[in-house]
């Protein structure tokens, strides 16, 4: 397939590289664990590499609930190889993970990662027994802007009319049971702190006249069939100001939904997207509990 992509700017290439550079320092003497079955790099759309997936896959009884992980990066940075640990530590709890590339701004506008979270969707519906994945139980984690990312699909999913705003249609053999949101933002683009200013927003949304299509909005859209959602954050998160609002607001839509806030303001250590460190003692919690959370949803049929 032929696709056109928009421009880098140096500023984005600039800060990819630091970005990496963190990353790297804190996944610093990580080792893959042994006790999963590993597939890498499989194709699940037409977008080259961007639209890669692996799949963890624990050894035992086949098939496995599933968790779709969808990274942060202000929609800018990031890829499933960044987040290889944390999802392989996921896996390790009895779930089969599908750890995905979408594609990235500037290079693709929204609804792009929308799109291809989708598609994602069917492929696991089309290739459940392959991989030993359970489509009737599959749930989504998404932080930063990878959380914001999955609170809308989320939406998309269960709410058909939304979806068919943006020319989508969910495939009837997957049930999203449930879904974890950690340290994102909520409400685009509201919530940015000026967005007309704001070039990370801009470089997503394409233009001012975007922040005003009926596809952003997403909270007007929520119906009762939105998933069960556990919603968590930190004191030193730069977004916990967005984790109670969105917490309360699914509560007033009677959605079922666990918040909880993390670390403490002294633990410096902890803050935006520390359940990604794993050397984190409060990290682990965090991700034990999102993993509970799930379990309560489970189809036991």
């Amino acid at each position: 397939m032929e696709y056109k992509t928009n421009p880098v700017p140096e500023r984005v290439t600039k800060m990819r590289l630091q970005w990496a550079a963190s990353d790297a320092k804190r996944d610093a003497g990580l080792t893959e664990p042994e006790d999963l079955e590993k597939f890498r790099n499989i194709s699940y759309g037409p977008y080259d590499d961007w639209n890669l997936l692996d799949v963890y896959v624990p050894k035992g009884n086949m098939p496995f609930p599933v968790i779709i992980n969808v990274h942060g990066g202000g929609y800018f940075y990031g890829d499933k190889n960044l987040y290889r640990f944390y999802c392989m530590r996921l896996a390790k709890a009895g779930f089969a993970v599908v750890n995905i590339n979408y594609r990235l701004s500037p290079e693709f506008r929204f609804p792009a990662p929308i799109e291809d979270v989708m598609a994602v969707m069917h492929w696991i519906g089309e290739n459940s027994e392959k991989f030993g994945l359970d489509p009737q139980n599959v749930f989504m984690v998404g932080d930063s802007a990878g959380a914001q990312i999955t609170s809308q699909f989320a939406c998309v999913f269960s709410n058909p009319r939304y979806a068919d705003l943006f020319g989508l249609k969910a495939p009837a053999n997957v049930k999203l049971r449930a879904i974890s949101l950690a340290c994102g933002m909520y409400r685009l683009p509201k919530s940015a702190p000026d967005p007309e200013k704001d070039l990370i927003m801009l470089d997503y949304l394409g233009d001012k006249a975007m922040m005003e299509d009926p596809r952003v909005e997403l909270h007007n859209n929520i119906t009762p069939d939105y998933p069960p959602t556990y919603i968590f954050s930190c004191y030193n998160d730069f977004l916990l100001t967005e984790c109670k609002p969105m917490a309360d607001f699914l509560a007033s839509k009677n959605i079922e939904v666990e918040s909880c806030i993390y670390g403490s303001k002294e633990a410096k250590e902890v803050g935006h997207v520390f359940h990604c460190n794993m050397y984190l003692e409060e990290g682990e919690k965090a991700n034990m509990a999102q993993l509970a959370f799930f379990k309560k949803h489970f189809d036991k049929e």
